[in-house]
C-alpha cells in the first residue's frame, strides 16, 4: 500500500496495464482489451459458423411463425398515443391537416456530421478464404474500438471468378462479419449471450453456447491483441460481468477464461461497481442501458447494493425495433424487405439509423435519411426518405409497453437450477465436504462443461425482471436504500452508461422522469444525472482496468490451477459476502 501512495499512476498502468486483458461481454457486442490501452475493441458478439445441414437455420435460435398479438398490438398503440401527447406530435392515426403545412426537417441533407459513416451503405461479407491475397481476407477494428468497414464489394468479386474447385469458404466468421453474411450463404448465426443471459435452448445446447464463446474471445484475443495462446501464461483477465448473469453462467465464463483460454489468472468484477470506478466516483445508482438489457443498482462507498437491484428486458435494439415499426406505421418506410429475423444485416443498418436520428425533445421530429436495402447477394440499394416521429423510440424506455416481446424470447429458466444471485446474502449457508468424499468425487472439481448432474441446487428463485418504465425502476432502486442521506445523496449521483445513454435529451428527460416518480411524502426535491467522464459505452470496461491495475488484494484472484484442478472451495474466503467489497468481487463459487 505504500508503494501505491508514492508510484506515478503512469508508471502504474505502465507496470500491470500491459499483460492484463479485460474483458466485459455483453449480449450484443463485447469489449475486449488491454488494461493500459483507453478503449478497448467493440465487437459484436456473435460468430457465423458453415453448415451444410439442410433445411439451414439462419440464425441459431431462430424462431418461426412468431406472432404478435393482438392486446400486444393495442398496448403500443395505446403507448404511442401518450408518447405523442407528451411531445406535442399528432397521434399514431392523425393526420396533418390537409397536408398543407410540411413537418420541419431536423437534418435536411440527411446526413448528420456527428454519424461519419453511419450513413454508408454495408457491403454483403466475403464467405471465402483468400490465401493468395491475406490481406483481404478479415477486416479489423481501429484501435478506438470501432469495427473497420467492410470489404469492398470487388475484392470478393476476384475470388467469385475463380472456378468452383478453387473456392472454399471460410469456417468461422466472426463480429460484424458475421451480420453481414448474406441469408443465401450456407451459414448459421450463432449468439453465445442474449437478454443478459447465456442463450442456451432446445436448439441452442450449453455446450454449443460456450463453445461458441470461446470461439469468439480466442479470435479477438488473436487477431485484435495479437496474443497467441502459448503466450497467455503471462497475462491476467479480468471479467467484467453484468449483474444478470446467474451464479452458474458466471463460473462458465470463468472456466472458459481459466482452462480454454489459458489465462494464468482471473477476477471478476461487478459491471455497476465498475462503472463507478470508471467514473471515479464512490457512490451512485447505476443506469446501464445496455443492447437488450437495462439494469439499475446503486453503490454507496465501494459497496454495491444487492437489493436495489433492477433489470428491465429491454434496450438499444428494442428502440431500433420500435423505429421500423413507426415508419412502417406511418407508411414512410420504402418498399423493401427489410426483415430483422432472417437478416441481421437489418438491424445493423436500423441501430444506425437509430444511434444517428432518434433524440428526445418536444415537437415533430423528423429527418431525410438514406435507407438501405439488402437482397441476397446483390448490392445494397439507397433509398433517400424521410423519417418522422423520431422522438417516439427512444421514449419507450418510460413506457415500455411499447416495445412488443422480443421475436427471441429469452431463454428458459428451467434450463438453470442454481439460481444464487452474484450479490444474494447467502454466506450464512455453508456446504463443506465430508471427510469421507475424495477428491475425484468431490464436486467441486466439475466447474466446467460435464453439465450439472452433480452441482447442488440451493434455491429456485429466479433473477427478477421489472415490468416497469425506466423512471420508476431508477426511483424504487433508491428509495429501497432506506436511509434519508443516501436517498438524497443517490438521487443527485444518477450515472448513465450504455449505447443508449449518448442518445440527445435523455439526460434530461431521466432527470424530469425520476424527479416525478418520486412519491410525495419523500422529502426529496433533487434529481441530477452526472455528466461521464468518458464514451458511456466504455466507462464499465474502464472501471475494470483500473480494479485490476489497483489490484487491492490478490485473495480475489483464481489461479488457473486451483481452478482446473479444485473450483473455489468452501473456506478459502471467497464467500458470497466478499462480493459487497472492493476487495473480492463475486468470485464466490461454493462446490459441495
Amino acid at each position: 500500500m505504500d508503494y501505491l501512495k508514492t508510484v506515478v499512476p503512469s508508471q502504474l498502468i505502465a507496470e500491470r496495464g500491459s499483460n492484463l486483458v479485460v474483458i466485459n461481454p455483453g449480449s450484443a457486442n463485447v469489449r475486449i482489451g488491454l488494461a493500459q490501452h483507453d478503449i478497448p475493441f467493440n465487437i459484436p458478439h456473435c460468430i457465423a459458423r458453415y453448415t451444410n445441414q439442410t433445411p439451414k437455420l439462419n440464425v441459431q435460435d431462430q424462431l418461426l411463425n412468431s406472432q404478435v398479438t393482438t392486446v400486444q398490438h393495442m398496448e403500443r398503440e395505446k403507448a404511442y398515443d401518450i408518447i405523442a401527447s407528451l411531445m406535442k406530435i399528432p397521434f399514431l392515426d392523425e393526420e396533418v391537416a390537409n397536408n398543407a403545412f410540411p413537418r420541419k426537417i431536423g437534418r435536411v441533407d440527411g446526413y448528420n456530421p456527428h454519424n461519419g459513416r453511419k450513413d454508408m451503405a454495408l457491403a454483403w461479407t466475403n464467405i471465402y478464404e483468400q490465401e493468395k491475397n491475406p490481406s483481404l481476407a478479415t477486416e479489423g477494428a481501429t484501435n478506438e474500438g470501432q469495427v473497420g468497414e467492410s470489404l469492398d464489394k470487388n475484392a470478393s468479386t476476384d475470388v467469385k471468378e475463380l472456378s468452383t474447385s478453387e473456392r472454399k469458404y471460410r469456417q468461422f466468421i466472426y463480429g460484424e462479419e458475421a451480420l453481414r453474411v448474406s441469408p443465401a450463404d450456407p451459414y448459421c448465426l450463432h449468439r453465445p449471450i442474449r437478454r443478459g443471459h447465456l442463450n442456451i435452448s432446445q436448439r441452442y445446447p450449453m455446450q454449443q453456447v460456450l463453445e461458441d464463446l470461446h470461439a469468439i474471445w480466442d479470435w479477438i484475443l488473436i487477431e485484435k491483441l495479437h496474443i497467441p495462446q502459448s503466450e497467455r501464461n503471462m497475462y491476467a483477465a479480468v471479467l467484467v460481468l453484468p449483474e444478470t448473469f446467474d451464479n452458474r453462467e458466471i463460473k462458465e465464463m470463468v472456466s472458459v477464461v481459466l482452462r480454454d483460454l489459458h489465462f494464468s489468472s482471473a477476477v471478476v468484477h461487478q459491471e455497476g461497481l465498475a462503472a463507478v470506478f470508471g467514473n471515479g466516483l464512490s457512490t451512485a445508482c447505476v443506469v446501464n442501458v445496455g443492447a437488450q438489457v437495462t439494469s439499475v443498482i446503486c453503490v454507496e462507498d465501494g459497496v454495491a447494493l444487492p437489493n436495489t437491484e433492477k433489470t428491465l428486458p429491454f434496450g438499444g435494439e428494442d428502440m431500433s425495433r420500435c423505429l421500423l415499426w413507426t415508419q412502417r406505421h406511418h407508411q414512410t418506410w420504402p418498399q423493401i424487405r427489410t426483415d430483422i429475423l432472417t437478416k441481421p444485416i437489418d438491424l445493423l443498418m436500423l441501430n444506425r439509423l437509430r444511434e444517428s436520428y432518434c433524440e428526445i425533445r418536444e415537437g415533430e421530429v423528423d429527418a431525410v435519411a438514406v435507407v438501405h436495402s439488402y437482397d441476397d447477394g446483390v448490392t445494397a440499394g439507397s433509398h433517400r426518405t424521410r423519417l418522422t416521429a423520431l422522438n417516439v423510440p427512444p421514449m419507450g424506455l418510460f413506457y415500455p409497453m411499447l416495445f412488443v416481446p422480443d421475436v427471441y424470447p429469452p431463454p428458459p429458466r428451467s434450463w438453470f437450477h442454481d439460481y444464487e444471485d452474484m450479490l444474494e446474502d447467502t454466506w450464512h449457508i455453508d456446504y463443506p465436504r465430508r471427510p469421507e468424499i475424495s477428491d475425484s468425487s468431490y464436486s467441486g472439481i466439475n466447474v466446467g462443461l460435464p453439465m450439472w448432474d452433480n452441482f447442488p441446487v440451493f434455491s429456485s428463485k429466479p433473477k427478477k425482471e421489472e415490468k416497469v418504465g425506466l423512471a420508476e425502476a431508477i426511483t424504487g432502486s433508491i428509495l429501497s436504500t432506506g436511509r434519508i442521506d443516501l436517498k438524497r445523496k443517490l438521487f443527485c449521483s444518477i450515472q448513465l452508461i450504455g449505447g443508449v445513454a449518448l442518445t440527445p435529451g435523455i439526460i434530461p428527460t431521466v432527470e424530469e422522469r425520476v424527479l416525478h416518480s418520486i412519491p410525495s411524502n419523500e422529502a426529496i426535491d433533487t434529481v441530477e444525472v452526472l455528466q461521464s467522464r468518458m464514451d458511456a459505452t466504455f466507462v464499465s470496461w474502464r472501471g475494470g482496468s483500473i480494479l485490476g491495475i489497483l489490484d487491492f488484494s490478490r485473495d480475489a484472484w483464481i489461479h488457473r490451477e486451483e481452478w482446473i484442478r479444485n473450483g473455489i472451495q468452501v473456506g478459502s474466503g471467497r464467500k458470497y459476502k466478499d462480493s459487497y467489497y472492493l476487495q473480492a468481487q463475486a468470485v464466490c463459487y461454493i462446490n459441495s
